[in-house]
C-alpha cells in the first residue's frame, strides 16, 4: 500500500484549491460533486493526491465534521490493489470498520473506512482504484 490522498474538510474547496495550487504547484486532477459533497483532488505529480472535501448539504459526516472542529485534515487514503483483503487485515487485527464492505467513493474507486478509534483518532481509508 501507498499513501493515495489526505482529505482536507473545507467550507470553500475552490478558495482552498487555488491557494494550494499557488503553494503546491498541484493542479486540479479530478472534481465532482458526489454524496453530498463537492470534491476537489489535487494531483501531487505522481505522489498522490490533496482531496479537498466541501459539503453541500451540511447533514453529511463531512458537515458536522466541520461544525465540530472547523476545517483540516479529515482523512488518510491508503491506496490498495485488493480492498478485501485490506477490510479482512483490519478485521484480523480488531480493528472497527465503519464499513464493513467496500462502497463506491469519489472517481469511481471503491473505498472503505476504518474508525478513528482504533487507528490511533486518524480516520483511515482504504481505495481500490
Amino acid at each position: 500500500m501507498h499513501v493515495d490522498h489526505v482529505g482536507v474538510a473545507t467550507e470553500d474547496a475552490a478558495d482552498l484549491g487555488e491557494l494550494y495550487t499557488a503553494l503546491l504547484g498541484a493542479p486540479v486532477a479530478h472534481e465532482e460533486v458526489f454524496d453530498g459533497l463537492h470534491t476537489v483532488f489535487l494531483d501531487l505529480g505522481g505522489d498522490g493526491y490533496v482531496e479537498l472535501l466541501e459539503p453541500v448539504d451540511e447533514d453529511t459526516t463531512v458537515g458536522r465534521y466541520l461544525q465540530r472542529t472547523g476545517g483540516g485534515i479529515h482523512h488518510v487514503a491508503f491506496a490498495t490493489d485488493d480492498i478485501e483483503a485490506a477490510l479482512e487485515t483490519a478485521r484480523d487485527a480488531g480493528v472497527d470498520r465503519i464499513d464493513e464492505e467496500p462502497r463506491a467513493g469519489a472517481w469511481g474507486h471503491d473505498v472503505a473506512f476504518l474508525h478513528p478509534k482504533d487507528t490511533g483518532g486518524a480516520l483511515v481509508e482504504f481505495v481500490e482504484h
